[in-house]
């Protein structure tokens, strides 16, 4: 009878108002009661599940408070983690309630970790319907998806009057809605993470630095890198994955464009990874540095329009470009096609799939001697080490040469449990006085992750977006339209708080002295 009693008590549980949004708790209330159970024990998980049903009591409580703001989080990958944390955190302070929803409910309940004003569901992002609903009952928007689905969210947001936060590049679809998002009342702020993001304010705070100075800026570079700490550094391409994998493979293709010395530069992406510059960093070490994208668009982004050198790049350990050339010379990294039969094929096979045909030559021999490097060359050291030349099938149906070059890279680059990652950013000025006086000011960070969940890449991408958000919510930031973090109303609360977590740069002066001829 008092089994039979507790499957009737947690039936009405289950069929309470909003208990829905608590399923992981209702679950485990209803599956672990068992009549052969004594006595004693059922007492004994009576008094748990009413504790138990207490909490769900007070977690629909929660949520039904119309007080409390609503802060929606789409995308709970790799890069959320910190963000999350950082809204459950304050939630009980600022009185919010956090949704987090992805396409995976497992991972969104593994990042909410039953956390009382955080709630986990299950979101389909080209479900139209479930988007306006989510959107139209929360207070602003926090997107972490794919970038490729935010031009998805913005008419959304526009039709629901709800601010947007991306750390993401702004897309052309997002700048046309700027007048549609200012009638609407609302701020879409993109590129809030780390590059793009914390990049943007600290070069706008040494921007207008210089120019409250009565400065003149000559040159402005910065470079960025997301790679693995030292202590965890232990494969020839001193390169793990710390970020979304496909970016990886994918990066750099398209045009780079970037101004030197007021002539106008122009990169092809084969030609890319072999057109690098040495950089060192204070603390850091030597990297290498290859162009990022456009860098001519962000000169009016940053009100510099005639600076006559701008220069955006990415860092990397020497030696890691040359290599990575080779599968760009060999159009590895090519997405816009598939491979017949490629579950079949070995990676052998695959790489002299993009090689000449030879009777006697090995397919190493023929890799050197297609991009000029010797058997023991250091690239060589490299491709072998991840196995590309073994005969080991592939298994990937119909794959892209990207497809097929990225599963293998997963398997070489992955994170070991206790590896930590680690973020470098190195940004120069060069400018002169009002005097007329030539300076050269630097500024670098160096973050370093606490193991393979809490990275330094969620921690700087995932800080300042969230920094942003609680500052919108309290009305802290009050423009409308579409815009990236380069105005002080934005980019100096952010930077005040991320110093508070410990995301602080060094700086380093030095005069340059006049030359005369």
């Amino acid at each position: 009878p008092l089994h039979t009693g507790l499957q009737m008590f947690l039936s009405r549980l289950r069929s309470r108002p909003y208990v829905g949004h608590f399923q992981p708790l209702v679950r485990r209330c209803t599956t672990e009661t068992k009549p052969e159970k004594t006595l004693q024990e059922l007492h004994d998980e009576l008094r748990r599940l009413k504790a138990q049903e207490e909490a769900v009591k007070n977690a629909i409580r929660y949520y039904k408070d119309d007080k409390k703001k609503r802060v929606l989080v789409l995308g709970a990958g790799r890069s959320a983690t910190t963000a999350i944390n950082y809204f459950l955190e304050h939630a009980p302070v600022e009185n919010w309630l956090v949704r987090v929803g992805d396409a995976d409910l497992a991972l969104s309940e593994s990042k909410v970790k039953g956390n009382p004003h955080g709630v986990p569901f299950k979101f389909d992002a080209k479900d139209k319907a479930q988007r306006l609903k989510e959107i139209k009952e929360s207070d602003i928007v926090v997107s972490l998806l794919p970038p490729a689905l935010h031009d998805l969210l913005i008419e959304d947001a526009i039709a629901c009057k709800k601010s947007l936060l991306t750390a993401s590049y702004t897309t052309d679809k997002m700048k046309a809605h700027d007048q549609a998002a200012k009638d609407a009342g609302i701020l879409m702020v993109n590129e809030l993470g780390l590059d793009p993001g914390i990049d943007h304010m600290a070069c706008m705070s040494i921007i207008d630095k210089i120019k409250a100075d009565d400065g003149t800026l000559t040159a402005v570079q910065t470079f960025t890198g997301g790679l693995i700490a030292p202590e965890s550094d232990n494969n020839p391409w001193n390169y793990k994955f710390t970020w979304n994998p496909r970016n990886v493979v994918l990066a750099g293709q398209g045009t780079c464009k970037f101004v030197i010395g007021g002539a106008l530069k122009y990169i092809p992406y084969h030609k890319l990874f072999s057109r690098i510059e040495p950089i060192y960093v204070h603390d850091g070490g030597n990297f290498e540095g290859y162009a990022n994208r456009d860098s001519l668009k962000y000169r009016e982004l940053y009100s510099i329009e005639h600076v006559p050198t701008f220069f955006r790049g990415t860092l990397r350990r020497p030696g890691f470009c040359a290599a990575w050339d080779i599968f760009v010379q060999l159009g590895l990294t090519d997405d816009s096609y598939r491979m017949e039969d490629s579950e079949h094929m070995t990676y052998r096979q695959f790489i002299n799939s993009a090689l000449m045909h030879t009777e006697n030559d090995s397919v190493e021999l023929k890799v050197c001697y297609h991009l000029g490097v010797s058997v023991d060359s250091p690239e060589m050291r490299k491709l072998k080490w991840l196995g590309i030349f073994e005969n080991r099938p592939i298994g990937l149906k119909n794959a892209t040469p990207a497809e097929i070059l990225q599963s293998l890279l997963e398997e070489k680059w992955k994170m070991g449990a206790d590896d930590k990652d680690m973020i470098v950013m190195w940004n120069q000025f060069i400018y002169d006085d009002a005097g007329g006086n030539k300076h050269e000011y630097i500024t670098s960070l160096i973050v370093k992750g606490t193991d393979r969940e809490n990275t330094a890449m969620s921690y700087t991408v995932g800080l300042p977006l969230a920094i942003a958000t609680r500052a919108v919510l309290k009305g802290e930031i009050s423009l409308t339209g579409v815009h990236i973090p380069t105005t002080k109303q934005i980019y100096e609360p952010i930077l005040q708080e991320l110093e508070t977590y410990g995301v602080k740069f060094d700086h380093f002066h030095n005069a340059i002295p006049s030359v005369n001829i």
